[in-house]
């Protein structure tokens, strides 16, 4: 540790986390999905993130929130305790930092502490939001590729290395801020409901039916795959946006959601995930979905039907006014936003009886 500082370890009752993290060692929380975070509030003039990274692919970079700002900090050093400088010669007195996993399963990380001034104290943060949301999603609701702001309605930038991708901007996670709301975001790239579908971990495809109620989701993680508890985080509204990557069968021809017997069995499996959640969440609302990338209108034939048959007046099926249309690469910021105006009002429409 340099000179002059001093670390708030992990396990400090004045930090505040959010989202889907193994607390297994409480000194050394693991970060495993993109936007779960970390607040500090602390009085002194600089700032450091102290954790361990575990590479998997892509150039690494966590994002924070430093007094309002959004910043990024990029480094190569994984297995390894490293020291992150977030921000220096900041004026004395209190300040804010947050800091999050801006992209999905290309890594995760182990969070030690923050570095702060030796003088420097922490404070207690305000309490979470009582709101509380959970996501399931893809790439969209991971926030990937976001920030190719030059490539709107386009393709995505060839060979981008993740550099683009920023949960904090994902339609779900603003929507969450817009609605004053904690969320859980169980986003994953190229994730589709069955396993060896989709695109996420090739060439031993893993889908949503076998991540959806886990914690570490890849087994390459030192633990190996975990089971989540849900007693940890029960949601009022939970979103559902899976199934862009389902028509991708790697090597063979791509599965046609209109086929009759495929489509039975891809609803059946969507369904038997929505139930088990249900019966988890048995007063929450659920709003199925899928977003404004481009794909067959069938498939949001297919959300509809379900959420018509499970007959829950709390299970809805909602599209944006671009769903499916906006976009052949990934939404770009201002069609995340616009997404997020969407849902946001489309859940404030509902009313304040949709939170417990």
């Amino acid at each position: 540790m340099a000179e002059n500082k001093k670390l708030i370890t992990a396990d400090n009752s004045f930090l505040t986390y959010m989202g889907r993290i193994d607390f297994s060692d409480k000194t050394r929380p693991e970060f495993y999905y993109a936007g779960s975070n970390v607040k500090m509030t602390f009085t002194g003039t600089s700032v450091s993130a102290v954790i361990k990274n575990h590479k998997y692919f892509n150039i690494q970079e966590l994002g924070f929130v430093m007094d309002g700002k959004e910043g990024k900090v990029t480094f190569d050093k994984n297995d390894e305790d490293i020291t992150l400088d977030i921000a220096c010669d900041l004026e004395k007195g209190t300040h804010t930092v947050t800091l999050f996993k801006r992209q999905d399963a290309s890594h995760y990380f182990e969070f030690v502490g923050f570095e702060i001034d030796s003088d420097g104290e922490v404070l207690e943060n305000s309490s979470l939001p009582a709101r509380k949301i959970e996501c399931y999603g893809d790439s969209v609701s991971a926030g990937a590729v976001c920030e190719a702001v030059d490539f709107v309605a386009s393709c995505d930038p060839e060979d981008h290395q993740g550099v683009y991708d920023n949960a904090w901007h994902s339609y779900a996670m603003i929507t969450a801020r817009n609605l004053g709301a904690q969320i859980h975001n169980i986003a994953q790239g190229g994730i589709a409901i069955f396993d060896n579908t989709g695109y996420y971990h090739a060439p031993n495809f893993i889908g949503m039916e076998s991540v959806y109620d886990k914690l570490c989701y890849f087994p390459e993680g030192a633990k190996g795959v975990t089971p989540w508890n849900f007693d940890l985080y029960t949601p009022d509204v939970v979103l559902f946006a899976v199934g862009q990557n389902d028509p991708h069968n790697e090597g063979h021809e791509d599965f046609d959601i209109a086929d009759p017997d495929y489509r039975a069995k891809w609803k059946n499996a969507y369904k038997s995930i929505i139930l088990d959640l249900r019966s988890k969440y048995p007063n929450a609302t659920f709003v199925l979905l899928l977003t404004v990338l481009c794909h067959g209108e069938e498939w949001d034939k297919a959300v509809d039907e379900i959420a018509n048959e499970l007959n829950d007046q709390k299970i809805t099926h909602f599209m944006f006014t671009r769903t499916g249309k906006a976009t052949p690469g990934h939404p770009r910021l201002p069609e995340q936003y616009e997404m997020a105006e969407e849902l946001t009002a489309y859940l404030s429409n509902m009313g304040d009886k949709i939170w417990g």
